[in-house]
Parts: C-alpha cells; sequence; structure tokens
C-alpha cells in the first residue's frame, strides 16, 4: 500500500461532538495516511479554520448548521477537496458536487481508499489494498468499475423500498435461496449490514431518488 510522506490537511464539519470525534478518530487510524485533523461545530469556526489552516480536504455534513453552501465555499477555497458526510437521508443532488462521499456506515477500508485517492488526485497510479489483501492498481481520473452488478442494484433498489425476500424474489423472478445469497454478497462488498446504510448508499450512488422513498 501506498504511504503518504505529506501530512493531509483535514478539517471535519459536524454538529455533533459524537460523529466528529468518531471521523477523527477513524482517521487517525488509517496508518497509510499522515493525517493533520481540524475539527469544526460553526460556521464562524469553519470560517476561521479555512483560512488559518488552509485544509487539503474539508469533511463536511452538507446540512451542516443548516446553511452550508457548497458553491460558496468552492468560489473563496477552490483547492480544497470537499467530501461530503452522509449521516442521514440526503437529497442525492446535493451530492453531486462534491469530490468524494463519505457515510457514517462506511468501513475502515473504504475510507481509506476514499482518502488515499483524493490526496493522491494528481498521481498517475495510486496502490491499495483490495478487501483480500491484495495490491490493486488504480488508475486516477478513470471511472472505476461499479462495485455491484446490475442484479445486486435492483435488490438494493428493492431493500430500500421495504420489500421482503419474498416479494424481492417474486418482483425479480428469483427463488428466495438466491436472493438472500445476492443479499449477503451485497453486504459482503459494500461492507453495509443494515438497511439504513444501504438507503444511504442507494441516494448517493442515485440508484434511488429521495422523493421515491416517501
Amino acid at each position: 500500500m501506498h504511504i503518504s510522506r505529506e501530512t493531509i490537511h483535514i478539517a471535519v464539519a459536524e454538529s455533533s461532538v459524537i460523529i466528529r470525534n468518531g471521523i477523527s478518530a477513524t482517521l487517525e487510524r488509517i496508518s497509510s495516511i499522515k493525517a493533520h485533523i481540524v475539527e469544526v461545530a460553526s460556521m464562524e469556526g469553519l470560517y476561521d479554520c479555512m483560512d488559518a489552516h488552509s485544509p487539503d480536504l474539508l469533511v463536511v455534513n452538507p446540512m451542516f448548521c443548516g446553511k452550508f453552501s457548497l458553491e460558496q465555499m468552492k468560489r473563496s477555497w477552490p483547492s480544497v477537496k470537499y467530501v461530503a458526510l452522509a449521516t442521514s437521508y440526503i437529497d442525492s443532488t446535493l451530492l453531486a458536487e462534491y469530490d468524494g462521499i463519505l457515510s457514517v456506515y462506511d468501513s475502515i477500508d473504504s475510507i481509506e481508499k476514499l482518502f488515499l485517492s483524493l490526496s493522491m488526485a494528481g498521481e498517475e497510479l495510486d496502490e491499495t489494498l483490495s478487501d483480500d489483501g491484495q495490491k490493486d492498481v488504480v488508475i486516477q481520473g478513470e471511472e472505476q468499475p461499479d462495485v455491484l452488478s446490475q442484479r445486486e442494484k435492483e435488490i438494493v433498489i428493492c431493500v430500500v423500498e421495504g420489500l421482503t425476500n419474498k416479494e424481492i424474489a417474486d418482483k425479480l423472478f428469483l427463488s428466495v435461496h438466491t436472493v438472500i445469497t445476492h443479499r449477503r454478497n451485497i453486504s459482503r462488498k459494500l461492507q453495509i449490514h443494515s438497511v439504513a446504510g444501504l438507503t444511504i448508499y442507494a441516494i448517493a450512488n442515485k440508484l434511488i431518488g429521495l422523493e421515491e422513498l416517501k
């Protein structure tokens, strides 16, 4: 795995001290990233942080303090990478302009890959560890293959819509056993083990719109 030689300055803007501390603690556990982390709890503190610390990455709840404007932040600090911190249901249109999305349900491996890809955006190649511990070579700037198959995406949508395994099987013309197998594979691939986590994943990846959940 590539070990960053330079310190990455990261600001974490989130009103909840528990979530804010948790994100900081998780980032500090990632040995491949040498991070200097500043936690921010208010808009005033965020502006001060941006001016004083010039962070490379800003992890921010899109609903931060009820008045966060990504467009305004990008105009004022265009060189910063902006990562949306998804702690609940968020309209997918709010997430589209961010450089990355971090969910509170993400595994530490997926968080590591996200921050490595963002911190090494200027390099041609990046080596990261796959789930089985083997090195994967990721070509920066190129879209990576989807993690889930088309069938698995269909099942995620059904789960998020509240369908039972039997209802999913009937809708997709599968056996219940096949549906259960697909759901196990989805959980293994995404490291997400709850319907709430899958819902955030589905919204963030535009598999389903927020209006469809109402």
